[in-house]
């Protein structure tokens, strides 16, 4: 199997399910996030997974009203046929104030079957 080469894309060639999910998130919209993923998708974030539907709502959820931040998507790459990286900087009233995270995701079928979120 060949290997993939990590390449740099513009944010607008994101896969269409990563978009929605990324300004749904960005606009505390969680009902509309949650539908960019697939029904037994996993999300890591800070440490702790997520799985199914439910838990990956209470997740969104809870991290839109845990702190008050920004988020500004400054890289976006392909690294993989299914695989993608979102790179966000984070400005904000959490420990430390500003950071910049990688949402990494896998697709299955258009949709997002796995998110992991680490600096």
């Amino acid at each position: 199997m060949p290997s993939h080469q990590p390449r740099t894309i513009a944010p607008s060639d994101l896969p269409k399910a990563i978009t929605r999910c990324l300004k749904a998130h960005k606009d505390h919209d969680t009902a509309t996030a949650v539908t960019a993923f697939t029904s037994d998708a996993t999300v890591t974030d800070d440490g702790r997974t997520y799985q199914g539907a439910t838990a990956i709502e209470q997740w969104l959820d809870h991290s839109a009203t845990e702190f008050t931040y920004t988020i500004e998507l400054t890289d976006a790459q392909q690294t993989g046929p299914t695989h993608y990286v979102a790179t966000h900087h984070l400005e904000g009233n959490f420990p430390g104030g500003s950071v910049d995270l990688r949402y990494r995701f896998a697709l299955r079928d258009d949709l997002i079957e796995r998110l992991v979120i680490e600096p």
